[in-house]
C-alpha cells in the first residue's frame, strides 16, 4: 500500500514538476517572441507543448511566431488546435480569421472574426480584420459598418480605412 501510494505521490510531483518546466519554456518563447527571434520562440513553444500537450497558450503563441514567418498553414493548424482547448478565447478566432484572410479564405475569415466577437462584442481587432475580409470577399457595405464600429470603440486605424474603402 506504501508503494502505491509513494508511486501516485511521485506521478503527481512529475506532473506538477512538467506544468512547471512547460511555463518556462513558454516564458523563454516569449521574451524570443519580443526580440523578434520567431525560430527559437517557436523551438521554446515546441518544448512547452511536449511537457504539457494540453498548453492552450503555447500553441496560440506558437501560431503568431510561424505567422510571423509567414507559416500561415502552420499558424492554421495551431491556433485551430488552441481553439479545441479553450474554445472561449476570442484571441484564437481573431488570429485564426487573421491567418484564413491571409490564405485567401476571406469567408471563413469572417467566420471566425464572428465567434471572437460573440465571445468578446467589445474586440475592436475584430471588427476592424472583419471589415477587411468582408471589403476582400466583395461586401464593401458590411466591411464599411465594421470599421466605423471599430472607430467608435477608439480603433483610430479604422477612420483610414474608411477614408480608403468606404467614399
Amino acid at each position: 500500500m506504501k508503494k502505491i501510494i509513494l508511486l501516485i505521490m511521485a506521478m503527481l510531483l512529475f506532473q506538477v514538476s512538467n506544468g512547471q518546466d512547460a511555463e518556462v519554456f513558454f516564458q523563454r518563447g516569449n521574451e524570443k517572441n519580443k526580440i523578434s527571434r520567431f525560430r527559437q520562440a517557436i523551438a521554446q513553444y515546441d518544448k512547452a507543448i511536449e511537457l504539457k500537450p494540453d498548453y492552450a497558450d503555447a500553441y496560440l503563441f506558437r501560431a503568431m511566431a510561424k505567422g510571423d514567418l509567414g507559416d500561415n498553414l502552420g499558424a492554421l493548424v495551431d491556433y485551430t488546435t488552441a481553439i479545441e482547448l479553450n474554445p472561449q478565447n476570442a484571441d484564437g478566432y481573431n488570429n485564426r480569421g487573421n491567418a484564413k484572410d491571409d490564405l485567401g479564405d476571406h469567408k471563413g475569415a469572417v467566420t471566425d472574426y464572428d465567434k471572437a466577437l460573440e465571445l468578446n462584442p467589445k474586440y475592436t481587432n475584430a471588427y476592424y480584420n472583419r471589415g477587411l475580409a468582408k471589403i476582400r470577399s466583395g461586401d464593401r457595405d458590411g466591411g464599411c459598418l465594421d470599421f466605423s464600429k471599430a472607430g467608435e470603440l477608439g480603433l483610430d486605424r479604422a477612420y483610414d480605412s474608411i477614408k480608403k474603402h468606404c467614399q
